[in-house]
């Protein structure tokens, strides 16, 4: 792994592997979510669009057929404190990746028409995925108003109609010369390449880019709680009632050692029929229909930085009330803090976190879109290649620790509470 840095501020790392013909290349902006200013909710999503709009040598939706006709894929999504954009093409089409990439960093076609389009676009989008879904945005957008205090961290990251439709040209061009510079970008080409006269490509396309300050990032730093929250939302699509549960974590940038055990503890507590809380509110007390716990608003535990939530998601028949599903979460983190693990369990949940981050990095796109969002969040590519062996080394007792943080007074709780099917029988509190 080779990295530097552009003139202009573009930070660049190279990942060579000649085990097969095709190239990952990426492009993060360190622009989420979490950047948007007030008012302007959703506009981080919004602008992930407007790059697909055509750029100064490429005309609209170009972008994708250049690719695509190529062999290659092509995407991008929008996160809590990045955006990405990558493709994943035959070796020979590398130049073509980076030309593209290159001339929509340097110019996108901002202009009123293709804003109104993709305004329309997202609010179809978000009809689509929350307003017309059961559970839509739950608990992604549910949670983090209940959780958190301040707008970067509580606010809706889709984007409300009012805000979106409000959105201007004017916007739209000064949050690209913000937040668009390439001194807030990381640039990673992994795969079948040749590092020598890959660095000169980068520099043919990427130099001449115009140097722009470096945003600052908006403070998203806040006290944990001390005192439980609680609030209710109605889903008139859900057939079944479910919680959301949150717990603020430590900082995984700032104190990775301290966040680590967390990661292990939703996995114990969740993953696979083994686990304790699938055992226990499903299996056994019948309380629960499914459950999971995940680190991280989109289940990635390491894609953004501090705050970091541990999320519960708990869907239980509407014949059992919400406090019978708390009461026994509550009682089963209480035996697991008294209790430890289980003879086998740590070594059983550890093979299964190293064989999935092995799996998902197993392939080049995967590699790719690791290596940038860790040298984004974490400044070091590399610690891709370091979390299997990192994770393994947490104990037992550190496990044990992270689960006896997880108490109702600093936790938020959300109640869906389902519109679609009713039923008339009386709750019952469980066994």
């Amino acid at each position: 792994m080779a990295r530097h840095s552009l003139a202009n501020g573009l930070r660049v790392v190279l990942a060579p592997d000649r085990s097969s013909a095709v190239v990952g290349v990426a492009v993060y902006y360190d622009v989420g979510m979490r950047s948007e200013p007030e008012g302007r909710t959703g506009f981080a999503h919004l602008f992930e669009h407007m790059m697909f709009q055509g750029s100064q040598h490429v005309e609209k939706m170009a972008h994708m057929r250049h690719v695509q006709s190529s062999g290659g894929t092509v995407n991008g999504s929008t996160r809590m404190d990045y955006t990405n954009y990558f493709e994943l093409l035959p070796s020979n089409a590398l130049e073509r990746a980076l030309f593209l990439e290159a001339d929509r960093m340097r110019s996108p076609r901002i202009t009123a028409a293709n804003l109104t389009n993709q305004i329309s676009v997202v609010k179809e989008e978000i009809r689509v995925n929350v307003l017309n879904q059961p559970y839509g945005g739950f608990p992604w957008l549910s949670l983090p108003p209940v959780l958190f205090d301040t707008f970067p961290n509580a606010h809706n990251g889709y984007g409300d109609f009012v805000d979106l439709d409000s959105a201007t040209v004017d916007d739209a061009t000064a949050f690209f010369n913000t937040y668009y510079a390439p001194s807030n970008a990381v640039l990673v080409v992994c795969g079948d390449i040749d590092p020598e006269l890959t660095t000169d490509l980068i520099e043919r396309h990427f130099a001449d880019i115009a140097a722009r300050p470096k945003p600052s990032r908006p403070c998203t730093a806040e006290p944990d709680l001390t005192a439980p929250r609680r609030s209710r939302v109605t889903d008139a699509l859900a057939p079944a009632p479910a919680l959301a549960l949150g717990w603020r974590v430590p900082d995984p940038v700032a104190d990775l050692e301290a966040y680590l055990p967390y990661v292990v503890a939703a996995e114990v507590l969740s993953e696979g029929d083994a686990s304790r809380l699938e055992q226990r509110l499903v299996r056994r007390d019948q309380l629960a229909l499914s459950q999971s716990a995940y680190l991280g608003l989109f289940g990635d535990p390491f894609d953004s930085r501090d705050p970091v939530t541990l999320s519960m998601t708990l869907h239980h028949p509407a014949t059992v009330i919400a406090d019978a599903v708390l009461d026994a979460l509550d009682d089963e983190l209480r035996r697991f803090a008294a209790d430890g693990l289980a003879d086998g369990e740590l070594r059983r949940v550890n093979a299964r976190i190293a064989s999935q981050l092995l799996r998902e990095a197993d392939s080049v796109l995967g590699r790719t879109l690791q290596f940038a969002a860790y040298e984004l969040i974490y400044g070091r590519a590399e610690l891709l290649t370091e979390l299997p062996g990192r994770l393994a080394a947490v104990t037992g007792e550190q496990v044990v620790a992270a689960v006896a943080t997880l108490t109702p007074d600093h936790r938020a709780v959300v109640e869906l509470v389902p519109g679609a099917a009713r039923t008339h029988s009386a709750p019952r509190r469980g066994r």
